[in-house]
């Protein structure tokens, strides 16, 4: 069993940066991709970054790429996401997961946190 913890959202101007935190408990953290995904209101819930155990591969969506970062510090079993230029429709919930055994969906999720972008 993993657990996910996330921290860091918040209310912030657009233009401006904020950085996500997930810390992971359980498990084998340095075995795991970890991803990054979001929600907002009224619509499904999107990818936005991933990256695998070893931190070689790393994906993204393309509504992200060139202004968020993911990346992870497997000594402190904790993936950050850097956030910068944002924009009012990056504004969701984040929420970090794990993928453990699957082998095309991610097994564990946190519960979320705000981000909100005022134009």
């Amino acid at each position: 069993q993993v657990q996910l913890v996330e921290s860091g959202g918040g209310l912030v101007q657009a233009g401006g940066s904020l950085r996500l935190s997930c810390v992971a408990s359980g498990g084998t953290f340095s075995s795991n991709v970890m991803g990054w995904f979001r929600q907002a209101p009224g619509k499904e819930r999107e990818f936005v970054a991933s990256k695998s155990g070893s931190g070689v591969l790393t994906y993204y969506a393309d509504s992200v790429k060139g202004r968020f970062t993911i990346s992870r510090d497997n000594a402190k079993n904790t993936v950050y996401l850097q956030m910068n230029s944002l924009k009012p429709e990056d504004t969701a919930v984040y929420y970090c997961a794990a993928r453990v055994v699957s082998l095309n969906s991610f097994d564990f999720w946190g519960q979320g946190t705000q981000v909100t972008v005022s134009s």
